[in-house]
């Protein structure tokens, strides 16, 4: 574990696409690592559908071993869709991995990087900066791998229990707050459908408790519908949102594609004592191996990963690094870089060197 500004990274690339935007990310860590006090160690170790194709599993022990010991673990994106379990679901470790270490907080945060177009009409001129949190260990993903089907139906169980509830609002509270400190509206909205079903009424139910013990935050409550709704008219309008497991996974999909698309969008699945950093794209298999990819989500991903180590540890510089990061990506973008996928000719290697540059 970490000792003074030192840490110890489980680096885990995944699939198709995985492993080309890690390598970005791990050159800017290295560069950041000649710019301030801090000093990080890498070990690399197999996760995804290729280790799954190679030896039936997932993820060895080995990994899980590396993961428990290290001071945070970047994730590449993992699966391949023509790789299955026997049920036909997709090989998954971002999601074992929350379930392993309890990460019950996934942090999805959305900002418009100046540059980078927006499907909505005066996003440009308004902002965006806004934070999903998506509960990670439960909802309809508690029933993964327990769903019963038969030849007439098929059933899956949504769970939601007040101890994980209790520590999602807790942490939502906590983040709305710090936001408040940088300057952010420091607003929580609580988004659910506990108009239609008891088990959301009770998460509602929660929240409002936990909110007495917070005073200062403004807060809200919106259904997942209307929320959604809001999103692409007026996103501009939004700080912090917090909703369970299978709202947030559709949610922050929605408000990754407002500030570009999957391919500028980091995320973090956090604990109470670890936590893996992963861009929210997928393994674009049909891409891979040609240069084609964008690393910015992985590359903001591990700016992510050192402001939670520094809150978590303390240092102060690591917060300044990675906002450091998060400056170096504002610079490029705003000078005229444009990502394939935006139409534009920049690839993984252009995006690379021009943050290694900016920074």
């Amino acid at each position: 574990m970490s000792a003074n500004n030192a840490f110890h990274i489980a680096v885990l690339a995944g699939d198709g696409i995985g492993p080309e935007v890690m390598a970005p990310a791990i050159e800017v860590l290295r560069k950041i690592e000649t710019k301030s006090g801090l000093s990080f160690r890498f070990t690399e170790a197999p996760a995804g559908a290729t280790n799954y194709l190679a030896t039936g599993k997932s993820m060895p022990d080995t990994t899980i071993k590396l993961c428990e010991e290290a001071d945070a673990i970047l994730l590449g994106a993992c699966g391949l869709p023509s790789v299955r379990y026997p049920d036909n679901t997709e090989i998954a470790p971002q999601i074992e991995l929350r379930f392993i270490f309890d990460l019950y907080a996934g942090v999805r945060p959305a900002r418009l990087i100046p540059g980078v177009p927006s499907p909505i009409v005066g996003a440009d001129q308004r902002g965006i900066d806004l934070v999903v949190i998506r509960e990670s260990t439960e909802g309809l993903f508690a029933s993964m791998g327990k769903g019963v089907v038969t030849h007439e139906d098929a059933r899956e169980t949504m769970v939601i229990t007040r101890k994980t509830s209790e520590r999602l609002f807790e942490f939502s509270f906590r983040l709305a707050e710090r936001r408040k400190a940088r300057g952010k509206p420091g607003m929580l909205a609580c988004v659910d459908k506990a108009n239609v079903f008891k088990a959301f009424a009770f998460f509602r139910g929660i929240f409002d408790e936990i909110a007495k013990r917070h005073p200062e935050v403004k807060t809200d409550r919106l259904y997942v519908d209307a929320c959604s709704a809001m999103l692409v008219k007026r996103p501009w309008d939004f700080d912090v949102m917090v909703m369970e497991n299978m709202f947030g996974d559709i949610v922050s999909d929605i408000t990754a594609s407002l500030i570009g698309g999957l391919g500028m969008a980091p995320s973090a699945d956090i604990g109470d004592k670890y936590a893996v950093f992963q861009p929210c794209h997928g393994t674009a298999p049909d891409i891979m191996g040609q240069g084609k990819a964008n690393p910015t989500g992985m590359i903001l991903s591990a700016a992510m990963m050192l402001d939670w180590l520094a809150d978590k540890h303390g240092v102060e510089g690591a917060a300044e690094a990675g906002e450091q990061i998060e400056r170096a990506v504002d610079e490029i973008y705003a000078g005229g870089l444009k990502p394939m996928e935006f139409g534009g000719s920049n690839g993984t290697a252009d995006i690379t060197k021009a943050v290694l540059g900016a920074l």
